[in-house]
Parts: C-alpha cells; sequence; structure tokens
C-alpha cells in the first residue's frame, strides 16, 4: 500500500480498508508501505500472498508485479504484462482496436506543442498517458479560444483525446464475468475528488440504460479484460453519448488495480452482485499466484 505514485493516499485508504477486511476473514496481515526497500521488507516477511493495493505509477505498471515474480511471492490482480499494457492508454486502446473494441480518437504529443496550439478541434480533453484516478486532467471547452496551459510539473508527452459528450458508465470483471453496469453522476468532470470525496459521485448501480447498452458494456468489458490478459479483477470505464444509440458507447481505459475504499465502484458492484467486501478481499487472496 501507500508507495510514491501521485495515488498515495488513495492507495493508503485502500490498503487499510482491504487489511482490515482480510483480518475480519481470518488472515494475518502486515500492512506494507512501498517504498525502495520494498524487496527486502518482503524477502523478512516472507509472506504467503501479497494483496496489492497499490494504484498509479510502480505499483500498477508491471514494477512491482516484476518484484514479486522475482522474489516468486504470490500476488493479487493482474501480472507484469497486462498491468504495464492497461497503465498505458494508447498502448490500451491499440489493445482494444485489434479486439474489434470501440474507442475515442486520441493522440499522443509533447506538452509544449499541446500548450501552444489546438492539435485538435475542441472540445477535447488532455491526460497523462500513464497515470490513473483523474489525475492532470484538463478539459477544453468547444468555445475555448486557447490551447490548454500545462503544468511544469506534467509529463513531458500527453495525450490529447476528443470529448465524447454523455454519460459516464463502468463494469467490473471478475473471475471470467461482468459484475454489473454502474453509472457515475457529478455536477461536473469526474475529476480526483469526485472519485474519492464522500458524496462527490452518486453512483447509480445497476444503471438505468437500454437493455442493448448494459449488455454491451458488461460484453465490452470481459473482452477488454481478456484483449489486455488482466488477471484478478479489473474495471472499464466508457462514455456513452445517449443520442447515438449503441454507436455512442466507447471504451475509455481499464484499470488493474480498481480502488477499494468507501466510495469506491468496484467493491460497490461486487456487493450488487450478492459479495460481501471480505468476501471479495478473500477471493483476490485465494485467486493469488505468480506467472500472472
Amino acid at each position: 500500500m501507500g508507495g510514491p505514485s501521485s495515488e498515495r493516499e488513495v492507495s493508503l485508504s485502500t490498503g487499510r480498508e482491504c487489511a482490515a477486511a482480510l483480518r475480519g476473514e481470518g488472515y494475518e496481515v502486515v500492512e506494507v508501505d512501498a517504498g525502495p526497500d520494498l524487496a527486502q521488507r518482503l524477502s523478512a516477511i516472507a509472506p504467503d500472498v501479497a494483496f496489492n493495493a497499490l494504484h498509479g505509477r510502480w505499483g500498477e505498471d508491471g514494477c512491482v508485479q516484476g518484484i514479486l515474480e522475482w522474489l516468486r511471492i504470490p500476488y493479487t490482480h493482474s501480472g507484469v504484462l497486462a498491468s504495464a499494457m492497461a497503465m498505458d492508454k494508447q498502448r490500451t486502446k491499440a489493445a482494444y482496436e485489434s479486439a474489434g473494441l470501440p474507442v475515442v480518437p486520441s493522440l499522443i504529443a509533447a506538452r509544449d506543442d499541446i500548450a501552444a496550439r489546438h492539435l485538435m478541434e475542441p472540445p477535447y480533453v488532455v491526460k497523462p498517458n500513464n497515470e490513473g484516478s483523474s489525475v492532470g486532467i484538463y478539459f477544453v471547452h468547444d468555445a475555448a479560444d486557447s490551447p490548454p496551459q500545462i503544468a511544469d510539473d506534467m509529463p513531458a508527452r500527453m495525450m490529447v483525446e476528443a470529448y465524447v459528450p454523455g454519460r459516464e458508465l463502468t463494469v467490473t470483471a471478475m473471475d471470467g464475468r461482468a459484475l454489473t453496469v454502474t453509472e457515475i453522476i457529478t455536477d461536473g468532470w469526474y475529476d480526483y475528488d469526485a472519485k474519492y470525496a464522500p458524496g462527490g459521485s452518486r453512483h447509480v448501480v445497476p444503471a438505468e440504460v437500454p437493455a442493448d447498452i448494459f449488455d454491451l458494456c458488461m460484453d465490452y468489458a470481459l473482452h477488454a479484460h481478456r484483449a489486455l490478459g488482466c488477471r484478478g479483477i479489473s474495471r472499464t470505464d466508457f462514455r456513452w453519448d445517449d443520442t447515438r444509440g449503441a454507436k455512442g458507447l466507447f471504451l475509455l481505459e481499464t484499470n488493474t488495480q480498481p480502488g477499494m475504499t468507501p466510495t469506491s465502484l468496484s467493491p460497490e458492484q461486487a456487493g450488487a452482485a450478492g459479495m460481501s467486501f471480505g468476501a471479495l478481499c478473500r477471493w483476490l487472496v485465494e485467486d493469488a499466484s505468480c506467472d500472472r
């Protein structure tokens, strides 16, 4: 849990919630705030399983998975390759397209070029290619005269993505099945605060959408999970322009380490499918392995 990424605080919250749930299920749990000495600490602890509650870079992109493979410690969630692929939004889209899944047009460009001129017709979104939790998102409205002014601490290269109007939908895939569809309703952009602050967003579970859209989301999420080679659970996010029917549904990204906080979507979806939070954490532990 924890670690050095921009999503450290969310990871600490996930870690605390999962540790408490696993103790409630009868496991002996040691909480480890991941730092540069992680390999040494894990070697000293010699755990039966590592429950990966990290989010963002280093914990979700294949790096910590590689350490766990090297140490031969069984771990939860996806393996090295799937984690690295899913953390890279552009490569994720390439995997989606190869599986015949619909994606939003986008490009990767230098931060300075993005700030110098419109690289596509507004409205569009600018975001890091390898961060999660809506960190560093810039929304350029259709009436914008000038391009976004990107903060200096943003990556040197970023994604520019066409904005799809409409509704925010998400689906968790687990154990070869999709759990349900959630619609996320906010007053504005589904940003970091909307995701993690109490009352920041409202979740409609199951989503009140037409049956064909619901079924497509469930099917697409499973295909995304498989196209990326994910293990454990993953959560795929969608935008749906409801004025266009099925042609308005697009995959945005797949999260291989979905949040496990009190306001998180995947535990909520598991609950809707009849699985308690403790049972979900137990399933992840029992599913753990190397060579994922």
